[in-house]
């Protein structure tokens, strides 16, 4: 069985109150009402998805919260720190840290260049992993330096990180280095030829568990398959030009974004999500998608084949100070 998650910002819709927060609360009670267990959120280019969460974890109890993903190049690693442990707090325990490095032709937007990803996100690690964890930042010096300043009372579970990583040098340092990935345009052969084994082999080289792999996909319980496919593939098309994203799509021989997508009937959509768990995936991260009577339909679903929300226990939930680096 395969834990079940809920994009928050695809899909759904809302209620268009004029106030995104009230908004996003609507949204996450009713995918907590459907017994969908964790609840995504993407940043976006205007609201800080570590903020909305930390407002949602006090709307919306028993949900697992994560970002999906927060880009790390313009944040600086200890007030990013200060805002995940916060969220902890407000979650007691919820919350989930997803991390990634963005694209080329996007970063930019931040007024930071897209130069040398993998080494800005793993010095980013350097300082963000071991204030999490309660430790000193090594090479840290002055008042600052005291693992106390850092501490946010009431985050007493450790805070869980995930990178959004999906080629070998990611991969590699995601399962040395924190507790699993998110994928997203990765299918069945890229996911269990690629994805599962190298990330698993990197996290038993470095004595760690095994991996969390967050599998996000569009997912919709339809009559009309081919409909579906055609409407991701246009609106997934930028995406598929992104060198990593078409390395995937290619490995999995997907010509076209849309083929991606899980889609039929209610038999067939719960037979490909645990597909996808035979494979070594702990997660799908669904994007419902389809017209408002096939999404509503899809989240009936997804309550029904993923955790119940009392057994979807993050992993992570030891207090600070469990995990060396």
């Amino acid at each position: 069985m395969i834990r079940i998650g809920v994009n928050l910002a695809a899909g759904l819709g809302t209620p268009g109150s004029g106030n995104l927060i009230d908004d996003l609360v609507t949204v996450a009670r009713e995918v907590a009402a459907a017994g969908v267990p964790t609840a995504w959120l993407p940043q976006g280019y205007g609201y800080d998805a570590i903020g909305v969460l930390t407002a949602l974890a006090r709307e919306v109890p028993g949900i697992e919260l994560g970002t999906s993903v927060v880009v790390v190049q313009p944040r600086q690693p200890r007030v990013l720190a200060g805002q995940a442990l916060t969220a902890q707090a407000a979650a007691h325990g919820r919350f989930t840290l997803g991390l990634g490095v963005s694209h080329p032709g996007l970063l930019e937007i931040y007024g930071q260049p897209f130069h040398r990803p993998v080494a800005a996100l793993r010095a980013h690690l350097d300082t963000l992993l071991p204030i999490l964890d309660g430790h000193q930042v090594p090479g840290a010096t002055g008042p600052g330096s005291d693992p106390a300043a850092s501490a946010v009372p009431g985050a007493t579970v450790r805070v869980p990180v995930l990178l959004g990583a999906l080629g070998p040098t990611m991969l590699r340092l995601a399962g040395e280095r924190t507790d699993g990935t998110i994928t997203f345009l990765a299918g069945p052969r890229t996911i269990g030829d690629h994805v599962v084994p190298s990330i698993g082999a990197a996290a038993r080289e470095a004595g760690r568990p095994t991996p969390r792999v967050v599998v996000g996909l569009p997912v919709a319980v339809t009559a009309t398959p081919d409909r579906i496919r055609a409407e991701l593939s246009a609106e997934y098309a930028g995406y598929a030009e992104l060198p990593s994203y078409r390395a995937a799509l290619d490995r999995d021989g997907f010509t076209e974004p849309g083929a991606i997508a899980v889609v039929g009937d209610e038999d067939a959509v719960g037979d490909q999500l645990s597909a996808y768990s035979a494979l070594g995936a702990t997660d799908v991260l669904v994007s419902l998608v389809g017209t408002a009577e096939e999404r509503a339909r899809t989240l009936r679903l997804l309550g029904a084949v993923g955790y119940p929300t009392s057994a979807a226990a993050a992993p992570g939930t030891a207090p600070h100070g469990t995990r060396d680096h």
